[in-house]
Parts: structure tokens; sequence; C-alpha cells
């Protein structure tokens, strides 16, 4: 007898959550790790499918109706991954030898692939961030080309929030939407976590997230969004701008392959995602808050200050410079234990450092965000000892 979908669904679940169970894993790698939750599910299956390159998908229609009320945009477009939309507006927006103006550790710059050039024939400008994460305004203008057939034409500025976890700010944003403006640029939104920043403003000023995220976005040309980080949905990204960039759009996604046919399933996890999933993005930021507060007072009774330093966090993502001595037995023992982070070498004014990043998501509790502290204090306090015996 053929199992009804509920009955294959309840099974493949138990089998799931079993197996996570065994495995008693936290992973604080990415946000990007997160599963959809049984309502979620439940929105996927009963989600009303078409031909979404047909543009007959009703679930795909409404999300991204749904977007565009929400962030105040005429028209947008659902992909397959955030890479494709912010490559895709990039390629709206300039032509070949058309030059884009972006940060040197932005996504669009550095963790994309070289997207915009090698497919896009587009030259990037990289600038060097200040402290906060930002472009300043000075060296956003002094980049722009003059009209000389010399230089490739700056067609583009390209902002990306958050930055690292950084939160620009609603003035920062206008600032450089002014910019762009009154010197004929098109501007672009890298809003992966868009909605990471928006709910970190509301907070500080008791807003609401939603009326605060368009007052972020307000007067771009474009934004990328991303379903799959922090709102958890399993796969997708939203493009939003005008009728005409979007129509544009539309057919780049085709060129790129980004074209998906009944695709409502995954569609109806992002509506899902943001009408749930805004508000409670505030829980990651307290537990990223809160892992920070715990090292810090486990470095600081050890006194390895000068080893381990703990970044200010502004929303979900907390970065760590560690020696290396101490960043390989801290990473063994937190792998041994099943808690999962990130790390990358670089050259400081001390010398050699890893850079720890924890990354707090809606698949990590507070009950396992206390349990990490616990662990890591138990780590530093063994390196210590080890340390201590052998001078």
């Amino acid at each position: 007898m053929a199992l009804a979908v509920s009955e294959i669904q309840a099974h493949c679940n138990e089998v799931f959550s079993t197996f996570l169970q065994s495995a008693a894993m936290i992973d604080l790698r990415s946000d990007t790790v997160t599963r959809p939750s049984p309502a979620m599910q439940q929105a996927m299956l009963a989600a009303p499918v078409g031909d979404d390159v047909f543009g007959d998908d009703p679930s795909i229609n409404l999300l991204q109706q749904q977007a565009c009320e929400l962030l105040g945009f005429e028209a947008a477009l659902f992909a397959p991954s955030g890479t494709m939309t912010n490559l895709i507006a990039l390629m709206s927006h300039c032509q070949r030898g058309d030059e884009a103006i972006v940060g040197q550790n932005w996504h669009t710059y550095k963790w994309e692939g070289g997207g915009m050039a090698v497919l896009g024939s587009i030259q990037p400008q990289p600038l060097t961030h200040q402290a906060d994460g930002s472009l300043a305004l000075t060296d956003i203008l002094a980049a722009i080309k003059p009209d000389d057939p010399h230089f490739a034409r700056t067609r583009l500025v390209v902002v990306e929030n958050t930055t690292g976890g950084q939160v620009l700010s609603l003035d920062y944003m206008q600032q450089v939407q002014q910019l762009c403006k009154n010197q004929g640029l098109a501007c672009h939104i890298d809003g992966a976590r868009i909605f990471n920043a928006a709910v970190a403003i509301a907070a500080q000023q008791k807003q609401d997230p939603y009326q605060v995220v368009r007052q972020l976005v307000a007067g771009y040309d474009s934004i990328s969004v991303c379903l799959s980080k922090g709102l958890g949905a399993p796969v997708g990204s939203l493009l939003l701008g005008s009728n005409e960039l979007i129509a544009r759009a539309r057919r780049i996604r085709k060129m790129l392959g980004g074209g998906m046919r009944q695709a409502g399933v995954l569609a109806a996890a992002g509506s899902y995602a943001l009408k749930y999933n805004v508000q409670r993005l505030a829980d990651d930021h307290q537990h990223a808050m809160l892992l920070a507060n715990g090292l810090r007072a486990a470095v600081e009774t050890h006194q390895l200050e000068t080893l381990f330093s703990c970044h200010q966090v502004q929303t979900n993502i907390l970065f760590c410079d560690v020696a290396p001595d101490l960043a390989e037995f801290f990473l063994q023992q937190l792998t041994e234990q099943g808690i999962l982070c990130t790390a990358g070498s670089y050259q400081s004014a001390a010398g050699l450092r890893r850079r720890l990043r924890f990354v707090t998501h809606l698949d990590v509790s507070l009950t396992q965000i206390q349990q990490v502290i616990a662990v890591s204090q138990q780590i530093i306090r063994n390196f210590t000892n080890i340390n201590t015996k052998q001078r």
C-alpha cells in the first residue's frame, strides 16, 4: 500500500531528527546551514506550482509580489542564489567595459568567483573599507572616472549591508544613494542580510523592522535579498528593481541558466520566511552577543587577551582573532565536541593570526549557545593549564 505524503514526510523528519541527535552537532559555520522548519515544510508541500519561465508559477509570483510590497520596488525576480542575483543586477546595470565601484572585501568583488569580470566583462573598482565596514564617500567620489576613452565608464556603485555582520546606518545608506543620484550613477545593494540590518536598527530605535528595511533601501535602483541565510529558506534569492530593470534581468537569468520551472515549492519557503522569520532574527543577534561575552570572560579570566580577541557583535556574526597555537588547540577541541565554525589566516601587526567566524541562526538554540560557551571556557582553561605546566 502506498504511503501518504504526510506519512512519508513524518518518517523522513523522524529519521533526520534521530541522525542530528546522534551527531550532537552545533553548526556555527554559517546561517546558510539552516533547515526548513516543519511549518515551512508544510507550506512547501501545499504550494501550487507552474512553469516560472513562462511566468505561470503562482507561488513564485506571490513571493515576488510580497517582496515588492515589503521593500517598495516595482518588480522582483526569483533566482537560485544570491551570487546569481548579484551578477544579474550587475549585468543589468552595466555593459561590457563598464565599471562598478565595490568594497575590497564585499561579496560582489571577493567572494563570488569574479563573475562580474569573467561573465559580465564588467571592471570592478574595489575600495578600502572604513573601520565600520563602509566606504568613505570621498573615496567613492574619487573613484568615479571622467568621461575619457582611456577609462572604463563608471556606471554603478554597489553597497553591501550587512557587511561582515556590521550594519551600515540609515544615514549612510541614504548618503550613498544621494551621491549616486547626483553623479548620474546606478546603485545596487547586496542585501543578503538586509533584514539582519533592519532588525538591529529597529531594536535600537524601537521601530518595526519592516518599516526600517524600506527606509534602508529607499532610492536604490536594485537590491539582492537572500532567503536561505538567516531567514531559513532552503534555496533562493530575490532581485528587486524597476519594471524595466527586471525585464532585462529576466533575460540575463535565462542566459545564466537560472530559469526554473515548477519551483513554487522553493518560493513558498521564501514567502514563509519573509512572513515569520524576520522578527526572530533578534534572537540570533542576542545569541551572538552572548557568545562573544562568554568568550571574552574566559579569555580575561586566564589573561589571554593578547592571544584571543573578540570583535564587537552587531548582528549574528562573531569574529575572533586568535594566535596560531591557541587557535589550533581551540579548533581541534571544538570539533571533537561537535561544534563547528570557520577559520582563515591573516597577517596582523602582532604577527600571524587565525580569524574564527561563528554565525548564529534559527537552528542554534540558547541552550546550545550556552553549551558552546561552557565548552569554550573549558578549552581555554585546558590550554592555560598545559602551557603553565610546560613552563
